[in-house]
């Protein structure tokens, strides 16, 4: 199955749920890619101990799923694109959204 996550908050446990699914849907053998839109460009800055954002991520490129940014919002908040934070468009979230079998949103 093709799945799209979609991730548009910078809250921290949200983020690291919807990076731990991610996770569990590459190890179903999915093929997930999440798109980053809003506050969600901020999932690095909002990691914590107890909701370490950036080690999920990690895991998830390292396990060869693929993360999209929006550039714009990557823009408006002065961050650098990065291989965990990459600045894409508009087209690549529908591309996502029209390739996916499933999209889930958090």
């Amino acid at each position: 199955m093709k799945t799209g996550v979609i991730i548009s908050t910078n809250d921290a446990e949200t983020c690291w749920n919807a990076l731990r699914y991610a996770n569990f849907a590459l190890g179903q053998k999915d093929a997930v890619k999440i798109f980053l839109v809003g506050k969600g460009v901020e999932y690095q800055q909002v990691s914590a101990e107890k909701f370490n954002t950036v080690e999920q991520a990690r895991k998830f490129l390292a396990a060869g799923g693929k993360i999209y940014a929006c550039g714009t919002c990557i823009k408006l908040r002065n961050q650098e694109s990065s291989e965990a934070c990459p600045v894409s468009t508009m087209k690549d979230l529908h591309d996502i959204v029209k390739e996916s079998d499933r999209v889930v949103t958090f």
